[in-house]
């Protein structure tokens, strides 16, 4: 009988991608890998991410997100549900303690195609930014414009990062906090020389879920700190409001991520964006018919 049990057991890891295997199998973690393969795939469809045959630059630093973004990625394209091509790509950029050697075992261990890209960006970095400052902008930079560049080579058309929906809620407040504007990560952006695409897959996937999945999964997990500039930084002060705001109000994130994506121009204060000068009020004339009024100018 216990034969017969890991017999069944076999015959279903045949039939999951190798990014899947040991899986736990809790109704718990398969609610939980349904919801984010869901989520992932509706904002794949609602942002159009697709464009078939395509070839994608999946960026995998080794934290839990990236790691989410890996394998749902790799589990939709098994159900053939993606048709695009996959190319993982690590970017190491030298920073100390990097273990270098844990992502390419990983992913030659589970099959996935992949490139592996040394450029000693934190040297650069080190040198540019005086001392007590964050590393942070200058590194995001120097490794987008890498990956841009791997890209290319690779005949990708699109850099798929794994920023999840508390990544954009934190960058949306950071924006008003300290950059004056209302904007945040987009699921879906053209870069500036117009040639990539970049993708965010799991736009509406909760932080907590990539944790859980990563976690549960045993993915070998490189802590995101390394460069030891991470203390204090603006993002964790503003992640510490919303965990209070969320701690106080059960599911204030996602009614917040919702705002996001119902936006009223002539609500908020941008003439840019709505004609608030060439608003006009309906006025009726003698015989009660409805007529157009155009404002007075200004004097």
């Amino acid at each position: 009988m216990e034969a017969a049990v890991d017999q069944v057991a076999a015959d279903a890891q045949d039939d999951i991608h190798p990014l899947f295997h040991g899986a736990p199998q809790s109704t718990e973690f398969r609610k939980l890998r349904k919801r984010i393969v869901r989520q992932t795939r509706e904002a794949i469809e609602q942002y159009g991410m697709v464009e078939r045959g395509a070839r994608w630059l999946v960026c995998l630093s080794g934290g839990k997100d990236s790691y989410t973004l890996l394998a749902v990625l790799h589990e939709l394209q098994w159900r053939g549900l993606l048709p695009v091509d996959l190319l993982a790509c690590n970017l190491d950029q030298g920073q100390p303690g990097f273990p270098a050697t844990v992502l390419p075992e990983f992913l030659q261990k589970m099959g996935v195609p992949h490139r592996v890209e040394y450029q000693d960006t934190y040297s650069i970095v080190v040198d540019k930014i005086p001392q007590g400052r964050t590393f942070c902008a200058l590194c995001s930079r120097l490794r987008r414009g890498n990956l841009y560049r791997v890209a290319r080579e690779e005949g990708c058309s699109a850099v798929v990062l794994g920023h999840h929906r508390d990544d954009i809620l934190e960058t949306f407040f950071m924006n008003l906090f300290h950059g004056g504007r209302l904007a945040t990560m987009p699921p879906k952006l053209l870069n500036e020389e117009g040639d990539l695409f970049v993708y965010r897959p799991l736009a509406h996937v909760a932080e907590v879920d990539c944790e859980k999945f990563a976690r549960a999964m045993n993915y070998p997990i490189i802590p995101c700190d390394l460069c030891g500039s991470q203390d204090g930084l603006q993002r964790q002060q503003v992640k510490q409001i919303l965990d209070q705001w969320e701690t106080n109000a059960p599911g204030r994130r996602q009614v917040m991520f919702r705002a996001l994506m119902n936006a009223r121009p002539s609500h908020l204060l941008d003439p840019k964006l709505f004609d608030f000068a060439g608003l006009t009020r309906r006025d009726q004339n003698d015989s009660g018919e409805q007529i157009d009024v155009a404002p007075p100018q200004l004097r």
